[in-house]
Parts: structure tokens; C-alpha cells; sequence
């Protein structure tokens, strides 16, 4: 059971071919170039922003807006909501589906969480990019098609994790999330060449493993 995935579940999906110009002005979405937006919500935050980053690679659109919630899925405020809700935006609507599409299938085949301990309540996310495109380019300050460890974990087990890929790998810490954040997980970028970041995501996963036996070890 140790390290088995647990898919993301897409819980809503909408298209808007022609979005009003006072809601685009309310989010601050540029009339010219984001006319139609695609919404997206799913159970797994982190999961979403790669599979909307994957969206930015297959589409000629942009992510306009990609926030968790406060407390995760298992306290969402509706049976839709799950953990985030991601928007892309083009400036038409063939540009759009196309990016939705590429976002859900990247959902169903890629990124995910896995479980760390045999009891399945400890849930890790080690997952590498092999390249990067303009929205985590964006949010890490990579440039687009660069490699990348995106790696995730409850507040104590992401230190010791992170502790742990910095070690073992010539790798640097890109970006780092400390708690509490709006999901109380924490976790980092970490930037490097594809092998060494491969190296670091598996460092990662299996230092918070060997946590997860003995928790309370000193």
C-alpha cells in the first residue's frame, strides 16, 4: 500500500466561450487576450496547477487564476469545489477547449498523490516535471521548459523531506512553502537538471516513508 497513487478526481468542469467584460475586469483578466475562460475544479491541489501548467504547454492559453482552499477537500464548501479551482483563458474559444481538455487528460493520467504509510492516511506529493511551461515558469521563476521536482507534504514530513532531496541530489531550493498554508501542507520547487530532480523527488519520498514507521524516533 506504501507509495500507491491516488488519483485526482475532477469534480467540475465549465466553458465559457464569451465571458462578460465587467467579470473579466472583476478578476483583472485582460479583455484582448483572455475573452473565454475554462473553470476547472479538483480534489487534489497541487495535482490541478501541474495539470494547468500542461494545459499552457498543448494550448495557447494562460492560467488567470489557480487558488486552494482554505482547509482542503475534506472541508469544501460545495460538492464541487474540492481543494482548487484553476481558469485558463484564451482569445477564443477553440484555444480554450483545447486547453481545458489537455488539463483534464493530464488530470487522469499524470500528476497525483501518493500514499506514505501502510495505513493510507499519510498522503505525499513527489512528482517531477520533466518540463516546465509558462505557469510554473511563472510561479517558480524557471524558465519554460526547464525540469523540476514539485514536491508536497504535511508541514513535518516536508521538512524532513525536503532535508532529505537537498542531500541527495545537486539540486536547489527554487521556491519553498512553509506552513500553515490554505491546505496546511508545505513543501518546495526544487530546480536542477531531470536526473538530479528525479533523484530528489525519490530521496523525498523515501525519507517521509521511513518517517511514517517511526514517527516519534529520536
Amino acid at each position: 500500500m506504501v507509495l500507491e497513487p491516488v488519483r485526482p478526481t475532477v469534480l467540475a468542469t465549465r466553458f465559457i466561450p464569451a465571458a462578460p467584460r465587467d467579470l473579466l475586469q472583476a478578476y483583472g483578466f485582460s479583455e484582448a487576450d483572455h475573452g473565454s475562460l475554462g473553470l476547472v475544479t479538483c480534489d487534489q491541489d497541487d495535482a490541478l496547477y501541474v495539470a494547468l501548467d500542461e494545459a499552457t504547454k498543448q494550448a495557447p492559453v494562460d492560467v488567470v487564476f489557480g487558488q486552494s482552499f482554505w482547509a482542503g477537500s475534506a472541508h469544501a464548501s460545495g460538492p464541487f469545489s474540492g481543494e482548487c479551482l484553476g481558469i485558463i483563458a484564451g482569445p477564443g474559444p477553440d484555444e480554450v477547449r483545447a486547453g481545458l481538455e489537455a488539463c483534464v487528460r493530464s488530470l487522469e493520467q499524470d500528476p497525483c498523490f501518493y500514499r506514505a504509510d501502510e495505513a493510507g492516511k499519510l498522503l505525499i506529493f513527489p512528482h517531477v516535471v520533466h518540463a516546465i511551461g509558462h505557469y510554473l515558469a511563472k510561479e517558480s521563476g524557471l524558465p519554460p521548459g526547464s525540469p523540476m521536482a514539485y514536491l508536497i507534504a504535511p508541514p513535518l514530513e516536508a521538512v524532513i523531506g525536503l532535508d532529505a532531496a537537498l542531500k541527495a541530489a545537486e539540486v536547489r531550493l527554487q521556491k519553498n512553502f512553509s506552513p500553515p498554508t490554505p491546505t496546511n501542507f508545505a513543501g518546495g520547487y526544487l530546480a536542477g537538471d531531470l536526473e538530479q530532480c528525479q533523484a530528489a523527488a525519490v530521496a523525498f519520498a523515501e525519507a517521509i516513508v521511513r518517517f511514517a514507521g517511526a514517527p516519534r524516533a529520536i
